[in-house]
């Protein structure tokens, strides 16, 4: 079988994939940086970022499954149906979906009066619109081989207030309008076809400590309030999902991603006080 993964060149779609992969899948891997060295904080273009295509591909490639690189990106609705075609023609089909990617502006943490009419459009638009396309190109092929399974990486961003304004700990309006909107992608898929064989998920992370997040804690204002969980840790949930019989009974729901994989001990514990499940770290971090 045949995974497809988004923002999967490092963070939690790296680690999604590789766990796919672990799982028995090839994995098709899309983002914006191919090679490593190449990876730009769109909110500090000076900076970049470690990660690539290049080395999620030798870590699937580890497991003895194949890996494809596929260049994606969310802001280019002209790259969106040319990537699904990619994996369609190398390898005739997609049965697991992940939209991981996502895309935050220059000014993401403004507040609403201050954030721009452009901001929305490109957060929308990346994080709402190109989840949806994916989902309806890879869609069709899941129906005539009888079934198939979208994990959308979602947030508390997109329903609820966060703790404090931006940049004190809380979260952008921006990006909580369009998580908004993905947030209910999965229901509705999974009210509609799910008696087609089809499973859609909401996965809320909760706080991770990516390779961006890690860097900029200062800035996030994030320091002390979250205890963030490695990316790993929500990459076996997907891979649960993907893989798991028992998933079905979560078809169309919010999977607490950091609560689930504790609970069903996927995954060795990150945190110094166990007490700390189902706190705000696993639950309210706005990921």
């Amino acid at each position: 079988q045949v995974a497809f993964v988004t923002g999967a060149s490092r963070g939690i779609g790296k680690a999604s994939a590789t766990a796919l992969a672990a799982a028995g899948f090839d994995v098709a891997v899309a983002a914006r940086t191919v090679h490593e060295g190449d990876g730009i904080d769109d909110q500090a273009p000076e900076r970049t970022i470690p990660g690539s295509l290049e080395s999620t591909v030798a870590a699937i490639e580890a497991t003895a499954q194949r890996a494809l690189a596929v260049p994606l990106d969310l802001r280019d609705h002209s790259s969106w149906a040319p990537a699904v075609d990619q994996v369609h023609e190398t390898w005739g089909r997609v049965d697991v979906l992940v939209n991981n990617g996502r895309h935050q502006s220059h000014d993401h943490m403004a507040r609403f009066l201050d954030v721009s009419v452009e901001s929305l459009e490109v957060e929308l638009g990346a994080n709402l619109l190109a989840p949806a396309v994916l989902a309806k190109l890879v869609l069709p092929g899941m129906l005539e081989r009888g079934g198939g399974t979208i994990v959308n990486l979602t947030s508390t961003a997109g329903y609820m207030d966060p703790p404090a304004p931006a940049g004190q700990g809380g979260w952008s309006s921006s990006y909580a309008l369009a998580k908004g909107g993905l947030h209910r992608m999965a229901g509705m898929i999974a009210l509609e076809l799910g008696d087609r064989g089809i499973h859609a998920f909401n996965l809320q992370p909760g706080f991770v400590i990516t390779e961006r997040n890690e860097s900029l804690q200062d800035k996030l204002g994030t320091v002390g309030r979250y205890v963030g969980a490695p990316p790993s840790a929500l990459g076996v949930v997907v891979a649960w999902l993907a893989t798991n019989p028992e998933a079905a009974e979560f078809n169309g729901k919010t999977i607490e991603g950091q609560a689930f994989t504790l609970e069903r001990g996927l995954h060795p514990d990150w945190r110094t006080d166990p007490s700390q499940i189902g706190s705000v770290s696993t639950r309210a971090s706005g990921w």
